[in-house]
């Protein structure tokens, strides 16, 4: 069963996301906000999920609204709490009718040296990173299934290759690729489901990677550059407007760092 596509506005070349709805978890700051700006910009309605972020949340709305009313909103969930990631889904089909993308961008990181880790950082980690995506996923695979829709998981290079100092983050990113590919055999034909793979884009703001690791590994890319947050929203919007026949894959947007290794 899916959406009939006879009630939906006729796709205009700059608007390929016209008429469709995306979720975008951990939305209202850095990748997950651009990720919002740049769909927003292709036509879709927004729906921005925050836990802490209130403020920046409410400001990333009233820009959009103030592109296209009516077009945006923002809900606080705690994602951790499973049993209700249903409310959130139904949130956003009582604002705006249905669900096409649900963008799994949510997540923490910091370094946990073996010696040092404690259940308490493998919670946190497997909980953000891996728990929130399976069960918010499952939650919103029934709207999902009506659309036809995507899942777009948020993952790291790290996930495919150890970053020293961060294994459980490191754990909990390759536990999320492998959800990705499952979740692609699982809910197919109906839903895709892929991941994007950044590399260094944006700098954590714990200062942990200093001026000099910041030069080490961009010198570690085959481009010798930095990327941004536009990059990753850019093939969000590949992956959700121009990639209808493509399903459980996962694209390192690193700028050669995972060929270079």
């Amino acid at each position: 069963m899916s959406l009939d596509t006879s009630l939906q506005p006729p796709v205009r070349p700059d608007q390929p996301l016209a008429g469709k709805v995306a979720l975008i978890t951990g939305g209202a700051r850095r990748v997950g906000a651009e990720i919002a700006r740049v769909l927003h910009g292709a036509g879709a309605d927004i729906v921005v999920h925050y836990q802490n972020s209130a403020r920046e949340a409410e400001a990333l709305v009233r820009s959009l609204e103030q592109k296209r009313a009516g077009s945006a909103a923002s809900v606080r969930a705690n994602l951790l709490e499973t049993a209700r990631l249903g409310e959130l889904v139904s949130f956003v089909q009582q604002r705006f009718s249905r669900l096409d993308v649900l963008v799994n961008n949510a997540s923490t990181f910091y370094p946990t040296p073996v010696g040092e880790i404690t259940e308490k950082h493998w919670d946190d980690l497997l909980g953000s990173n891996l728990k929130a995506p399976l069960f918010l996923s499952q939650a919103a695979a029934p709207a999902l299934r009506l659309s036809t829709g995507l899942i777009l998981n948020i993952v790291d290079i790290h996930g495919m290759r150890p970053l020293r100092r961060y294994p459980v983050y490191g754990v909990a990113k390759a536990g999320l690729i492998m959800l990705t590919r499952s979740l692609a055999r699982e809910l197919g034909p109906q839903v895709r489901v892929n991941a994007i793979a950044p590399g260094p884009v944006m700098w954590p703001h714990d200062g942990v990677a200093d001026a000099a690791l910041q030069q080490k590994i961009v010198g570690r890319t085959l481009l010798k550059r930095t990327g941004s947050a536009l990059d990753i929203a850019r093939t969000a919007l590949f992956f959700a407007a121009d990639a209808p026949y493509i399903t459980g894959q996962i694209m390192p947007v690193d700028g050669g760092r995972s060929v270079a290794w």
